[in-house]
This record gives C-alpha cells, structure tokens and sequence, in this order.
C-alpha cells in the first residue's frame, strides 16, 4: 500500500472519530437539559429561616418558560428590572422539551404561496368549544395567527434563533412549523438562546428552587401589588451544604406564566379528567397553581380540555415509566408511519385529538396500572435523513433503533410496499392520507438492505387546554369568558399553558410555543408600562 494511500486513510478515520465525538457532545448536552431532575439532591435537606423582603419594585415574572422569558425580554426593553422566578432548579419548564416547532405564518422561510389559513386551521381544531364565548376565542386565535410572523421574526432577527426549516404537522392546510437546521431541538435552541440574552442585562435576576405560594393584594378583592415566595438558598459548604427555606416578598406587577397541570396527577387532572388516571404524561410531576390566581378572584375555563398526543415513546428499558418523552408530530410530517400489529389504520396527519381517539380505541397492552398501548412509529431513509436531528437523539437515548426492511416481519415490509405505492401516486390512500413528506422507498424487493428508523408509540397526557381567562392582550379577567363587560384583576397578566380559552377541544402542534412568544411579550410589555406609570 502506498504511502499516500496510508496517510488518506489514517485521515477519514480520524475525521470520523472526531465526528462521533461531536455527536456524543451536542447529545449530551441536550440531554442535560432535557433530562434535568427537578429534584434536589437527596443530601439536601430544607430548614426554615424568617421572612426576607425585596422592597425593588421589578416586574415579577412567574415561571421561566418560553412565556416566561418572553415576557421578561419585553419588560426588559421598557428599561424596567425583572425578577423571573422559578420552582425548579434549573429553568426552561417544559418549554424546553418541546421538539416540532413554532407556527408562523406567512414568513420568509415557507416555500410557498401566501399562507391565508392559520386562522381558520386553528378554529377547526378548537372544535366545539368555540360555539360558547366564541367572539372572545376568535379575538384570541386572531392575535395569536396575526403576530405570528412577527414572533418567529422576532426569534430569528432579535434573539438570533435558526428557525429555517419549515415542515407540515397533522391538522395543518400547509408547512408552517419552523425549526432549525442544526443538532439542537427547537425548545432548547430557543430557551438557551434567550436565556444567554436575558443574563446579559443587569437588570435581570433569576431565581430558581422559588416556589410563589400567593399573591399579594393590597385590598382583598384589589390590585396586585407582588407576590410571596419560598426562595431555596444554598448554604454552607462541602458535606455540610444544606438548602435554607427563606420566606420572601417580592414587589411590583406580575405576569403569571407558571404552566399547565398535565404533571398533577393525582390534583387538577383527578378533579377535572379522572378518566385519563394511569396514562403516562410528557410533563414532570408537579402541582398546578391555577389556585394562586383563582384566591385572587381569576376565573378558570375549559379545564376538563386535556390534550393526549398520540406519540409519546415507550423506553424499551422502562417500559411502564409515567414519565415520556414526546415523539415528535415532526417525525409523522416528514413522512413517518404509524402501525398496529405491522398494519397502517390511521391518517398520520390528522389532529392530535383524532389519531389519539383511534389508537386508544385498539386494544389495550397489559401492562398492569400503567395504560398503554403498542403502536410502532415507523420512518424510511428519506424521512429519517430529513428529521436526523431529532432521529439522532433518539437513537442516542435507546427510544428509536435502525433495521434493515429485511429483518422486519412480513406484515410489516407489505405495509411498507402499500404506503410507497401510495406516495407514488400508484394508490389512492384509503385513510386519506395526502401529505408524505421526504418518504422516497419505492416498495421494490430491491430496497431490503436498506434501514428504516422504528420506536414503540403510545398515547401520553400531553398538553392541558384549560387554564386562567385573559384577554387578547394577555390581562387577567375576574369573570367568565366571553361575558361582554370585562372584570380585569389590576396588576396581574397572564400567558403560556396557564391561560385558557385560546386552543378548546385540541390545540395544533406548534401553537403552543407560539403561543408563549405571542401572549408572553404582550404582558411583558404592559406589566413594564404598568410599572412605570406608578413609579
């Protein structure tokens, strides 16, 4: 062998090891933030001191989500200071996870005509709950589909987020869930980035391990004036560290973003959805604090509307886990399958609600308490190379592995034939399916070397619809939705997964983020204009 033959070699293998290492770190890191226990260590114990106060008055922002920092990053703008707490250790709350999208339309990125039709998708998929209150849900869906260009504009110019890939998910007319290009979900791509911003402004301060425990009220029944915490504080050092429980006031206007309660089982979800008791979720276990704003006179809406994704992963090595993770609606839009038994029985591009309904209409896996069903989520090589951001951290965390079509049963590699010939126009698809995304197998016995991506689905408690009565400018209201005078709760704004209202029966994949971006600036924006004009 020559030696330039050698040296070419020595070359390419090492490009490819320091392509594995990259790999290992980019998932690693994701998977730290994803993966974060909410808990604190076990040699942690709590004391309590006596009360601390903040007498600066800031902008109090409940909940470091997407809506919470969204929220922060407007008051921000309007010069005022933000204190942005949170009951966890670390930030990002759910927000994080999410791993389809946000929704924007029309943007620059979609490649396609004028997107006309956000509004009306979203009212299809509110379904019945928009014959009551239906002016005031439509005043909601209109702001949230209108500002939705500017939001994902916003994220891309203002807060230097990739959002460039743009793919169709189940219930939409057209593409309009955006993502980027590289390793990072979208989620995270987001919260780190406008967390690294928010950092750099001395006007901002985070406190983590922050339970709020009520708000404060000057009058009963009046303005709200801040709110009253358990602040968790480090102390000492070494094997003598322990967590001191300080009681602590904070000052100022409140934007309340503190979540919803798909993680309170045995709460909120037994008292409005006892039927969905044993399903696992997609959301830490953690109470709801929808019961802060209602002892301040907010009204609730739609809390019996929980949605169930149809797709949240079965980890092969813990199987009955309460807690999944979420298989992206991104893994369906670019072209994956579902089957049961090795056979398609669905449209994998309806609305989360409807594919949800037929899989939970399947006989049910024993699997003792836990209520699951097995599902198998199937992609070819085209949708696995177009989603390979998400495939890879999949495969990475054991939730999807890859198969040659020849190891595959034979029910299964003839579902494959079927579905091709279908996407090839051979086939009208009898589930009504139009939308293939990047499939390209063409179904010929000369494709069984290849590999296809497959991971074990079952429905999973995913996001809660209900939540605190705004307005379209994210105001919290003391009376029920739609009622034609306006009762506001002076101080207080509300947005995220804790508002309802706005989603109905089912909310569309990608709403949810959008939805943070949306309702958390403009109740930023008030709280900051608020704050100044009492100053």
């Amino acid at each position: 062998m020559s030696r330039r033959r050698i040296l070419t070699l020595i070359f390419f293998s090492l490009l490819i090891a320091l392509s594995a290492v990259w790999f290992h770190t980019i998932t690693e890191s994701i998977g730290s933030l994803l993966f974060s226990s909410p808990r604190p260590p076990k040699d942690i114990t709590m004391t309590t001191t006596s009360a601390a106060a903040s007498s600066d008055r800031a902008v109090l922002v409940i909940g470091a989500g997407l809506a919470g920092l969204s929220a922060a990053t407007e008051a921000l703008r309007r010069n005022v200071p933000v204190r942005l707490l949170d009951r966890a250790p670390k930030p990002g709350g759910n927000s994080i996870k999410a791993s389809s999208g946000i929704n924007g339309a029309p943007t620059r990125f979609q490649k396609m005509p004028e997107d006309t039709t956000f509004f009306s998708d979203t009212v299809k998929s509110a379904g019945q709950s928009m014959k009551m209150a239906t002016a005031a849900r439509e005043a909601q869906i209109a702001a949230l589909t209108n500002q939705s260009k500017s939001a994902v504009e916003w994220l891309v110019d203002d807060q230097g987020v990739d959002l460039s890939v743009v793919a169709q998910l189940g219930g939409h007319s057209n593409a309009r869930t955006h993502r980027g290009s590289g390793q990072t979900p979208p989620g995270a791509a987001i919260v780190t980035a406008m967390l690294k911003n928010l950092k750099e402004n001395p006007q901002f301060k985070l406190f983590t391990d922050c339970e709020v425990t009520s708000l404060v009220q000057d009058t009963p029944g009046g303005k709200v004036s801040g709110v009253e915490a358990t602040l968790a504080e480090e102390v000492g050092e070494g094997d003598a560290k322990t967590k001191v429980a300080k009681q602590i006031t904070f000052t100022g206007p409140v934007v309340f973003a503190a979540g919803g309660f798909g993680g309170d089982t045995n709460g909120l979800l037994a008292k409005y959805r006892p039927d969905l008791a044993g399903i696992p979720s997609t959301n830490d276990p953690r109470p709801g604090a929808h019961g802060i704003l209602t002892k301040v006179g907010a009204k609730l809406v739609d809390m019996d509307k929980v949605q169930i994704h149809p797709t949240g992963f079965v980890d092969p090595a813990n199987q009955l886990s309460g807690l999944k993770f979420l298989a992206a609606e991104v893994l369906r839009g670019e072209g994956g399958i579902l089957l049961y038994e090795g056979k398609r029985f669905v449209n994998e591009m309806e609305t989360r609600e409807f594919i949800s309904n037929v899989v939970m209409k399947l006989p049910q896996k024993d699997s003792g308490e836990a209520r699951q069903w097995d599902v198998q989520l199937l992609l070819d090589p085209g949708a696995c190379d177009k989603a390979a951001s998400h495939v890879g951290f999949y495969v990475w965390k054991g939730l999807v592995s890859k198969k040659k079509i020849s190891d595959l049963d034979e029910t299964t590699r003839q579902s494959i034939q079927d579905y091709a010939a279908v996407v090839n126009g051979e086939r009208k698809d009898e589930f009504g399916r139009s939308i293939f995304g990047h499939w390209r197998l063409k179904g010929t016995n000369d494709e069984d070397s290849q590999e296809v991506c497959v991971g074990r689905v079952t429905p999973i408690v995913h996001f809660t619809m209900g939540g605190a009565v705004i307005d379209e400018t994210g105001r919290v209201l003391a009376n029920e939705m739609g009622e034609e005078e306006k009762k506001y709760i002076e101080g207080l704004w509300g947005a995220g997964e804790i508002t309802g209202g706005l989603h109905g029966d089912n909310r569309l994949g990608g709403s949810s983020l959008l939805e943070c971006v949306v309702f958390g600036r403009q109740a930023g924006q008030h709280a900051a204009e608020y704050l100044s004009a009492a100053q």
